[in-house]
């Protein structure tokens, strides 16, 4: 119940309820109590932004009604004095309006009604005043908020997509791609006088899109992450090679190949930061400087690398001129009885 100084308004109903679009016929009553003597010289002022309104009222005083003619207009007030009367009596008013929702350049909420209480100087008596609003609808413009959260969508999609490709993790973004769009989907599928919900539902699919769109830029600040540890791992490697053969652990080229590492590392760790952070775009540019060193210190780790393998041999033994001649007399002496013993063979096989 609100007070209304010595009056009281009771349940206002209105049909139908929610929002609505515009055209729609609306019907809204209310009965007002009288719990004593109203001064005769205040006004009962009751107005509406509805179209074609029709006011029905009655004054009912100790049960009995009496029925006042039909008003139109967007206002209707009822003077004092109708409703003054004895202590004793019960005096109420009841009062039943009719309309349609006007047309609205976009979705607004629109007084049905309300009523006020004024004095005799015309002033609004403070806390008396009732009103009850509804947000009429631009149809178009939910159509069109529905096509453009769509769309939005698309472009989402597209993003998905175009990050799988490159092998990015879209398991998170897949979700709320699913999530917008059955809201987009319950949006357009509630009647008119739904819009609140609908809007609701396509608030939701926004925020679902934008968190989307964020959980899709940290995957692939994760990616770059992972693609920068690889020529880290692969540097490690070499560095192990060299530092567990005793010809190499000390290798002049060395200390330079692990400090482009430790760098490379550095960035890493700041590319993690930044995630971590939610700064995205610069954890991919320090995971791409990362990737850039730890390349750099994996190509020469390895080319020099390469450069110590190719430069092993086994070790020739240093020969003096005393051991060549020596050397050279027995060669020619096994030549000499070769020669003998193939001769005699060749004279047992003409003999027989």
């Amino acid at each position: 119940m609100y007070p209304v100084c010595a009056l009281s308004v009771g349940s206002v109903q209105i049909d139908p309820s929610g929002s609505i679009t515009p055209g729609t016929p609306v019907t809204v009553s209310f009965k007002i109590d009288n719990s004593g003597v109203f001064p005769s010289d205040n006004e009962i002022q009751m107005f509406t932004e509805l179209d074609k309104p029709k006011w029905t009222y009655t004054v009912i005083v100790n049960g009995i009604e009496n029925l006042r003619p039909v008003m139109g207009g967007r206002t209707l007030s009822v003077s004092g004095f109708e409703l003054s009367y004895k202590t004793s009596d019960l005096v109420a008013l009841r009062v039943t309006l009719e309309g349609v929702a006007p047309t609205v350049t976009q979705t607004s909420n629109k007084t049905l009604i309300r009523i006020t209480q004024y004095d005799g100087n015309n002033r609004p008596i403070e806390n008396t005043q009732v009103e009850h609003t509804a947000m009429i609808i631009n149809t178009a413009e939910v159509a069109s908020t529905i096509s453009s959260r769509a769309a939005d969508l698309q472009v989402y999609r597209t993003h998905i997509d175009e990050k799988a490709v490159i092998g990015i993790d879209t398991a998170a973004a897949e979700a709320k791609y699913n999530e917008a769009k059955q809201k987009i989907d319950s949006a357009g599928a509630r009647p008119s006088n739904q819009y609140a919900a609908a809007l609701s539902d396509l608030n939701a699919a926004t925020a679902a899109i934008a968190a989307g769109e964020i959980a899709l830029d940290k995957a692939w600040a994760e990616n770059e992450v992972s693609a920068a540890q690889v020529p880290i791992n692969n540097v490690d490697a070499i560095i192990s090679w060299f530092k567990g053969n005793s010809s190499t652990a000390n290798d002049q080229q060395l200390p330079a190949i692990i400090t482009k590492r430790e760098v490379a590392v550095s960035y890493i760790s700041n590319a993690n930061d930044a995630i971590s952070a939610g700064n995205y775009a610069q954890a991919r540019v320090k995971a791409q400087d990362a990737f850039s060193k730890g390349n750099e210190s994996y190509t020469e780790a390895l080319a020099r690398q390469k450069q110590l393998l190719s430069g092993w041999s086994l070790p020739i033994p240093k020969i003096d001129g005393v051991v060549l001649i020596i050397f050279g007399i027995v060669a020619a002496a096994l030549i000499v009885v070769g020669v003998i013993i193939y001769r005699k063979r060749s004279q047992w096989d003409e003999l027989g």
